[in-house]
């Protein structure tokens, strides 16, 4: 009895101790896991191409023009891509110097060289984006000096096929990937800066740009862009309930006229209450939503330097737009704008929109990216932006710019420019870290710093140009003072 009494015991002493041990090696083991690193998590984002200011020129060889006048956008491909005519240069020059053109925009040759460059580098880009500008600078004057004899709806028709035959080489790049169209101030069927309204040309151009939209959202885009150009569309998935709005603000530039030479606000109106209205719908509904347009709000930097204007000597800098509104509107809604999409400069840039001209702390801003341009005609290299883009949020989580290595296309080589993240060693591109950075450009007014040099460098693509530095303290206002006010407040500090 004694016996089985102590083996009892023994063996209880022995199930306690592997208790024991047991928790001894649990607990050791939950100390060494609390010790090791925490694995950072890896953030899912997807590619996006972004495209701008294509500029397609075809009157690069004025004897095959004729050819294409009369042949559906379908067969202009083999006629542009035949050997050039003997005289082509010769031609083209004269036309140029007719029509007072100020540089040469994108040939076939470097447009074909420019899709090629999209597909390698951006094969698996869920959306396009094009922020518009897809014609060359004069256009109306090459067709009027090669046709003398033509109408306005024959103008109008080459207009039409120059857009359907540019739109379907990106649409053939990407299959099956939504490419989204914004119309630039050259996008027109009567003129630059000009258009009308509810016209012929914007219902068969918008049947073009949204041909491969969701059944489910096709018609109302095409009702809105047959009245004035802009529309309103679902992100792709994986993207989660995120918009883009595509405006048309040539109806909003200051020196837009109607195909008649008439100065008329009321298009811009209706467009900007149209967008208030999609802004208070995404809001209700918790949608993340996108703006792109062509022209940006703000200070136009360079014309008032070219016109010789001096903001600090009382005289108003030259802006973009007629009016601050545009930006006024994007700006109220920075707690659901993401992200605003413009271009026009043709220049590497970005911009912050801030509610009431006060500072991001104070009120709501979105951030602006402004791409660059596929026309060399500023003597920048031709460019392609591809970003990467979070779903679950459509942030912009960063952007690569690549470039050709010539101003031809001809035996180009597409090589990575820089790097948004690694360039200035931000996590995204959102308005707090581009207000940092901006901050950052406005306490350097020597331009010294690295993300500085950087900028400048980058401003121009593939081709480093002084001007922004001998200028830089007064750009630098132009990044978050859209109004004449805040602007000459930042740049005339001494006549305050």
């Amino acid at each position: 009895m004694k016996r089985n009494l102590a083996a009892c015991i023994l063996r209880a002493a022995a199930v306690q101790l592997i208790a024991l041990m047991c928790f001894l090696l649990f607990a050791g083991a939950i100390l060494a896991q609390s010790k090791q690193p925490a694995k950072p998590s890896v953030q899912i984002t997807i590619p996006a191409l972004l495209v701008s200011d294509i500029h397609f020129e075809p009157f690069w060889d004025p004897a095959k023009v004729p050819q294409l006048a009369a042949a559906p956008a379908s067969s202009w491909k083999s006629i542009l891509a035949a050997p050039p005519s003997p005289d082509q240069q010769q031609r083209f020059q004269s036309l140029q110097q007719s029509c007072r053109a100020r540089g040469d925009d994108t040939s076939f040759a470097l447009f074909d060289s420019s899709v090629k460059a999209m597909r390698s580098h951006a094969a698996d880009a869920k959306f396009v984006t094009v922020s518009g500008d897809l014609l060359s600078h004069e256009f109306p004057c090459k067709y009027k000096m090669l046709f003398p004899q033509s109408t306005p709806a024959s103008y109008r028709a080459f207009v039409e096929k120059t857009l359907e035959f540019v739109i379907g080489e990106l649409d053939g790049a990407f299959p099956s990937v939504p490419v989204y169209i914004a119309l630039g101030n050259n996008d027109s069927d009567c003129g630059d800066y000009q258009l009308d309204a509810h016209s012929e040309f914007l219902r068969v151009t918008g049947s073009e740009v949204t041909k491969n939209f969701p059944a489910a959202e096709r018609q109302s885009a095409q009702e809105s862009f047959a009245a004035g150009g802009y529309y309103s569309v679902s992100l792709p998935a994986p993207i989660k309930n995120a918009r883009l709005l595509v405006l048309n603000d040539l109806f909003m530039a200051r020196n837009y006229k109607s195909c008649a030479g008439k100065i008329d606000q009321t298009e811009a109106d209706a467009q900007l209450a149209w967008l208030r209205q999609q802004l208070e719908e995404a809001r209700a509904n918790k949608q993340k939503i996108w703006v792109m347009g062509h022209i940006p709000p703000g200070i136009d930097l360079y014309a008032t330097a070219r016109q010789k204007d001096d903001p600090c000597g009382g005289q108003k800098p030259v802006k973009f737009l007629a009016s601050e509104k545009l930006a006024e509107v994007i700006a109220e809604y920075g707690d659901v704008v993401q992200l605003a999409i413009f271009a026009h400069t043709h220049m590497d840039e970005l911009r912050l929109l801030k509610e009431d001209g006060q500072s991001p702390a104070s009120g709501k801003s979105v951030a602006v990216k402004m791409v660059s341009s596929i026309s060399p005609i500023n003597g920048n290299h031709p460019s392609i932006t591809i970003a990467r883009v979070d779903p679950s949020s459509a942030a912009l989580k960063d952007y690569k710019v690549f470039v050709a290595s010539n101003l031809t296309g001809i035996n180009a080589a597409w090589t990575e420019e820089y790097d948004f993240a690694r360039s200035y060693r931000l996590a995204a591109f959102t308005s707090s870290s581009v207000s940092q950075l901006i901050a950052g450009f406005a306490s350097d007014p020597d331009a010294k710093t690295q993300a500085s040099k950087n900028y400048i460098e980058d401003f121009s693509v593939g081709y480093a140009t002084p001007l922004l530095q001998l200028a830089w303290p007064q750009y630098v206002c132009t990044l978050t003072n859209y109004t004449s006010k805040a602007f000459k407040e930042c740049a005339c500090p001494a006549a305050q």
